[in-house]
């Protein structure tokens, strides 16, 4: 993941080569602890296109931390994942600890050699290939730390134990109110119809998909699943990603996990 250096492009065992940045070939792998008594449960991200690849994995760690009782948003965990470009995907692993409130992103790529810098604005290793698939301007994990830092959070760089990179990121829920002010879920669940109901669920299991994913899924019409998602949004269940797909916001987590 790194943000500081020159990078040309190198395959994975540091040879000069081309290196195909369309395509992800490895496995990323996101181990969600319990807690630390037991081994993690494992879930694998396949191999896909680059795009797709780090949808997949942003949106599928984002469903477990908020699962396991995190509050760490999105576009955090989004920003941090695009980073596993410069180490061009090489041995992904995500591990969700502390109940979803601490995230650590580890690779084997090239690590991360002046680590203050990679977390201030206009320090960039990204070539040329990258930049179709990220910003590549040196905003990523300043965004991240400024947001941790604004949210009383934290972020740690450190070196992993031969070669790349560790980032953790950590965020603590809000202190809870007490219970009377908490409102109800009953309260905020909008009047869903049958088809919201059915297609909400798949978010939770599923993570960001889109409205052809959705047709796939259920063998809806693509004009009503179209639809059905257009009020979704509008009662705050989901929103879009970047990439034009939905994932379900903080209430449509409870709402979906009360279906």
């Amino acid at each position: 993941m790194p943000t500081d250096q020159n990078i040309t492009s190198k395959s994975a065992d540091g040879n000069k080569a081309d290196f195909n940045y369309s395509f992800v070939e490895t496995i990323a792998r996101i181990a969600v602890y319990d807690d630390l008594r037991s081994a993690p449960r494992v879930i694998e991200i396949q191999p896909n296109t680059t795009a797709e690849f780090i949808e997949n994995l942003a949106s599928k760690i984002y469903e477990q931390a908020k699962l396991a009782g995190g509050t760490i948003p999105y576009t955090v965990i989004r920003e941090v994942s695009e980073n596993f470009i410069h180490a061009q995907f090489s041995e992904i692993i995500v591990s969700i600890l502390d109940q979803g409130k601490t995230i650590r992103f580890s690779d084997q790529g090239p690590g991360i050699a002046n680590k203050d810098k990679a977390q201030l604005p206009g320090f960039t290793s990204a070539i040329e290939p990258m930049k179709h698939y990220i910003r590549g301007v040196g905003s990523g994990l300043p965004i991240v730390k400024d947001y941790l830092d604004f949210s009383n959070g934290n972020i740690t760089i450190e070196d992993n134990l031969e070669s790349g990179a560790v980032v953790t990121v950590s965020l603590a829920p809000p202190k809870a109110e007490n219970e009377q002010h908490q409102p109800k879920i009953e309260s905020l669940t909008p009047p869903l119809s049958s088809r919201e109901k059915e297609l909400l669920p798949f978010f939770l299991h599923e993570g960001a998909l889109g409205v052809t994913d959705l047709v796939n899924l259920t063998g809806l019409p693509q004009s009503s699943t179209y639809v059905t998602l257009k009020k979704l949004e509008e009662y705050g269940l989901i929103e879009k990603t970047v990439n034009q797909k939905r994932i379900l916001t903080d209430l449509g987590f409870q709402v979906a996990n009360s279906l």
